[in-house]
């Protein structure tokens, strides 16, 4: 069983910081694209930022300049360092990854979701 377990969510002021954690386990082979997502209450989930196996990374516009991806690949773990937080990025924030199995399948996973709540 392979799976993707969250942390680091939770309540912070208008300009503050939090870093989430993502960490993957089980039988694990190798890790192809790993990113984060968020839904806001009443909108669709959207991407927020991926990293590729090889580093690069891709932003949506809003988050450009305060939000951070990065991956430790030896401990399957990504992470989101989130600065400047504005009350629009309250929501719940998912983790995603592509993994391949050591029975070689891929699959796609999600985390169970961490809540950001940003005060103003």
């Amino acid at each position: 069983q392979v799976q993707l377990v969250e942390s680091g969510g939770g309540l912070v002021q208008a300009g503050g910081s939090l870093r989430l954690s993502c960490a993957a386990s089980g039988s694990i082979f190798t890790i192809n694209a790993m990113g984060w997502y968020r839904q806001a209450p009443g909108k669709q989930r959207e991407l927020v930022a991926d990293i590729s196996s090889g580093f690069s990374t891709n932003y949506v516009d809003s988050v450009k300049g305060r939000f951070t991806i990065s991956r430790d690949n030896a401990a399957n773990t990504v992470y989101l360092q989130m600065n400047s937080l504005k009350p629009e990025d309250t929501a719940v924030y998912y983790c995603n990854a592509l993994v391949r199995t050591t029975t070689y399948k891929y699959l796609e996973l999600w985390g169970q979701g961490t809540l950001v709540t940003v005060s103003s």
